[in-house]
């Protein structure tokens, strides 16, 4: 990756620069080659350490490795000084910075002082000027900070490339579990609805010729919106009608011989509301041609100052019992998602020979924060079975019953 590249090139250049500056100041000392040589090898083992353990977070600088290498290090900063002097004052700079990566808040703060005033003590016994103490203290400070920010800053790198990768990656889940709850939405109900309709034509071919014919028109019709959804699901846009829905869902429940009530009192949505309460009905269409007998199905819509609410209610339980497999059909859980976005929320109620699907939004749209918690079931349900979609059913015993899964 470029920038950690960077990072580290950066951190290099700045540590070999502090180093090469303590090597010049023992150059200019009247020692021979041996000592030189020592002095070099300080401070490479010193850069090495820096660069190689310091400057790259591992999870073991506060190991007992890493105290261990902590306490190396102040053996390379401190000892030298008994040969160098004052040439190798501005060397604990480096020791500065590592106490305050590897202790703890306090701690490290106390160790970074009494390094700092070490160094004052030992430039004092160096030279007696006050000046000089000032110079160093100042020097130690800088270093030592400038050591802890730098080795810091390779680790801040990687972890800042990483968040964007899991930020990219994210995106992406959610863009595909957007594609898949719009086909499941959108194309569920059309495909059901076209199933529905040539099993209709099949048995009116011999008894009603002109019915069955009237049915075909309609399943090209559907089959025609099917074909707009698909495309409105790959461009990322859509937006349906809640009025058609209503029509097309009446359509489709009669010709399954479902009895149909609509009781629709509502002016005009705003258009994000709309296309929920659409979502809604066909999703709540969908469940009943699928996985119910329902012989009647009462549809209601209203809307108040506030906000809009739309209640489906069949007389056969719409959900079947757990041990029928559920074909990973997750309609209700979208359904949930889909009104949290806008700060509504869609509730279940199951109990014998009922089945109520209730999904109420805001006329305001707000994104209020996500709640843990799970609304309770529709006013006066106190008895059977309540459960928000997306969850399970659970009876008054505790006991699950079913998935929330469609």
């Amino acid at each position: 990756m470029p920038a950690p590249r960077l990072a580290m090139g950066v951190v290099t250049a700045v540590f070999a620069s502090i180093s090469l500056i303590g090597f010049l100041h023992v150059m200019f000392l009247p020692v021979g080659p041996v000592a030189i040589a020592l002095s070099f090898t300080c401070i490479a083992v010193l850069m090495a350490m820096q660069l190689l353990w310091y400057g790259r977070d591992h999870g073991r600088l506060r190991s007992p490795l890493g105290y261990s290498v902590l306490v190396g290090q102040a053996a390379l900063v401190y000892l030298p000084i008994l040969i160098f002097g004052q040439a190798w004052v501005g060397m604990p700079g480096f020791l500065a910075g590592s106490v305050l990566l590897v202790l703890r808040a306090v701690t490290a703060w106390v160790a970074f002082s009494l390094i700092v005033l070490s160094m004052a003590l030992a430039q004092w016994l160096f030279t007696h000027a006050p000046i000089d103490m000032l110079y160093t203290s100042i020097s130690t400070v800088t270093t030592g900070l400038v050591v802890y920010g730098l080795s810091r800053l390779t680790g801040l790198v990687v972890e800042v490339q990483e968040s964007r990768a899991e930020i990219a990656r994210m995106a992406v889940l959610r863009e595909r579990l957007r594609f898949a709850r719009d086909l499941h939405d959108l194309l569920g109900y059309s495909l059901s609805a076209i199933s529905l309709k040539i099993e209709l034509v099949h048995r009116l071919m011999e008894k009603s010729p002109q019915e069955a014919r009237d049915q075909l028109l309609e399943i090209l019709e559907i089959s025609r919106v099917a074909l707009s959804d698909a495309r409105t699901v790959a461009s990322g846009y859509r937006e349906l009608s809640l009025e058609e829905e209503c029509r097309s869902a009446v359509s489709v429940l009669s010709a399954a011989d479902i009895q149909v009530r609509l009781d629709s009192d509502h002016l005009d949505l705003p258009v994000q509301v709309s296309t929920v309460l659409a979502t809604v009905l066909r999703e709540g269409v969908t469940n009943i041609l699928r996985h119910s007998k329902a012989r009647r199905c009462d549809i209601t819509i209203r809307q108040t100052h506030d906000d809009a609410w739309l209640e489906i209610v069949n007389d056969d339980q719409a959900v079947r019992p757990r041990e029928q497999p559920s074909g990973g059909r997750n309609g209700l859980r979208n359904l949930s998602v889909r009104a949290r976005e806008i700060g509504g929320e869609v509730t279940v109620t199951q109990r014998p020979e009922l089945f109520r699907l209730r999904a109420q939004v805001p006329l305001r749209l707000e994104r209020p924060p996500v709640s843990r918690s799970q609304p309770a079931g529709l006013p006066g349900d106190t008895d059977g079975v309540d459960a928000v979609a997306g969850g399970e059913f659970v009876d008054d015993r505790g006991q699950v019953v079913a998935d929330g899964a469609d």
